[in-house]
């Protein structure tokens, strides 16, 4: 019972205010079709450009989350 096994994805996460909000956001999108979420890493962070200005936030994660015993 002390073991566990964990499964990871990457996710990219997106937001037009700031990359915490990326990463909120592709948390939350995962925790609705995924169970067990357990933690995340950030992978790369990045953003969009429109009209030479700042548009898009944008960050890669690694979700990892338990798989069931």
């Amino acid at each position: 019972m002390g073991n566990k096994t964990y499964k990871i994805i990457e996710i990219v996460g997106t937001s037009k205010e700031s990359y915490d909000a990326a990463i909120s956001n592709a948390i939350d999108q995962a925790s609705q079709s995924l169970s067990g979420l357990s933690w995340f890493e950030v992978v790369q962070m990045r953003g969009g450009i429109k009209d030479g200005k700042l548009d898009e936030y944008q960050v890669i994660l690694k979700v990892g989350f338990k798989l069931f015993d």
